[in-house]
Parts: structure tokens; sequence; C-alpha cells
């Protein structure tokens, strides 16, 4: 199966394959494609967190820094790398990429109640499918998240320059990258990060996702400084704490901390 999202003119504005790799990746083989992986279990019985990283990072730039501080809040990790990204092979596009968490997590034999899914920015795009895909995993994670995908590509002058009907690309988002649906299905706990004064993700693409998600136990944190790129590193206590409380949410007591 094949999509317009595929499409060299959509994919290569949207993904921005990076080339740091990781000295000792794990090798998870999709259909034909090797991926580039982080996985670190430091205990069998611990959720793990499965994490799809934005379209400018690479696997690479979260080990160790916050690998560690992922371990530090007692999960295991497996760190997503996209095709053509870090050492991976195949090439990067949206929609042939939308199963590749799927199929690793098979690989490495992870059941979907033990994972939380994390996405930022664009890698809300694979988590948010992800969590469609596998709705009873234990939770999903979206820092400065993406609720209108592709909306940079509805530009009537750049589509009719490469042959491409609005109306086509509408039909092939609404398709397969249709968040609101998606996240209306989802009813597990969800938690939702962003900086208030982001300026390439709108703090309202946070807010619509708030409100399209049914999930019975869901929280929106927006913090009062930094952007899209520094969210983390000018808000880390107050990130550590959201995160923190989710978890303990899961795997304690469910009802303590959510809105």
């Amino acid at each position: 199966m094949t999509s317009l999202l595929d499409h060299p003119a959509i994919s290569g504005r949207y993904l921005f394959p990076q080339d740091r790799r990781l000295a000792r990746p794990y090798i998870a083989e999709v259909n034909g494609v090797k991926l580039a992986c982080y996985y670190r279990v430091t205990d069998p019985k611990s959720l793990t967190l499965v994490h799809f990283h934005g379209n400018g990072e690479a696997v690479a730039d979260y080990v160790p820094y916050m690998a560690d501080l992922y371990a530090s809040l007692g999960l295991n990790q497996l760190l997503i790398e996209y095709r053509e990204y870090g050492g991976s092979s195949g090439q990067a596009k949206v929609f042939e990429m939308l199963g590749d968490g799927q199929a690793v997590m098979q690989a490495v034999g992870l059941a979907p109640q033990q994972a939380i899914v994390f996405g930022r920015s664009m890698g809300s795009l694979y988590a948010i499918e992800l969590a469609s895909r596998q709705p009873d995993i234990a939770g999903l994670i979206l820092d400065s998240g993406i609720a209108h995908p592709c909306k940079r590509f509805l530009n009537d002058n750049y589509l009719n320059s490469v042959g491409i009907s609005k109306a086509d690309l509408q039909a092939a988002i609404l398709e397969h990258l249709d968040h609101r649906t998606k996240l209306s299905r989802y009813r597990n706990p969800l938690l939702l990060l962003h900086a208030q004064h982001d300026g390439l993700i709108d703090v309202s693409e946070a807010e619509t996702n708030y409100q399209s998600s049914n999930s019975e136990r869901k929280r929106l944190v927006k913090f009062p400084v930094g952007d899209h790129n520094s969210i983390f590193i000018e808000n880390r206590r107050e990130y550590l704490a959201a995160l923190q409380e989710f978890i303990q949410g899961i795997t304690a007591s469910p009802s303590i901390g959510w809105l």
C-alpha cells in the first residue's frame, strides 16, 4: 500500500534524516529495513518507554543523558529510530513508517500493557498511531505534539508547483493522520506537555489534542517559559515532576493527580 504522504515533496518537507549514530544500537528488522534503535531493560517487571523523537533529532541525541533520566524514573527504554536516521536503512517516508513502532515492539516481545508511548513534536504522529493500533498501552505522552498533521503542506502555490492537488492531500491526511479520531478512541492515561510560547507548533494544538481525547485520565501541562526546542531545558524540574506523577498514577494509585 502506498500513500501520497510518501511523495518526496511531502515527506521531504517533513522528515529531515540525521546521521548521528549510537555506538551499539539495537537493530530491529522491519519489512526488510534495519532500524538502529536503543533498547535498555533495567527491570523486566517495569514499564517500558517507547519513544519517538522529533524530525530534526536522532535517537543518539537521547543517549545517555535522557536515557539515564528515564531510567531514574523506573522505566526501561525502547527508543525507536526512523528509517534513514541514525544508521537505519530505508527511506524516511511519513506513511510507510507508521507501523514501525508496533513492529519493533513485537520484535523485542514488549506487550502493549507494559508500554508507555512517548511522542515528541513530529514523533507525536507515530505515538498517536501506535496508541490507535494498540489502545491498551499503559499510557501516552505527547511533548509539543501535533493536532493537524502536514498543515504546512496545504499551500496552494506549493502544491500546484509539484502537481499535487490540495483535495488529494487533504484526503490522504484524513485517511492516515486523523488525530482527532485516533485520540477519541484512546481511553487510557494521557499526558500532554507544551510550551505556551512554542513558535513552531502552537499550544492550541495541544489543547485540540486534549479535547479530542476521550481518555478517562488526561492532563495538559502548559509551561510558561521556553519554546519548542527548549521546553525541557527551561522547565527541567517541572517537566520531570509531570512525568513522575504520570508514571506513578499508572503504577501506584491511578486516581491521584489527574483531572
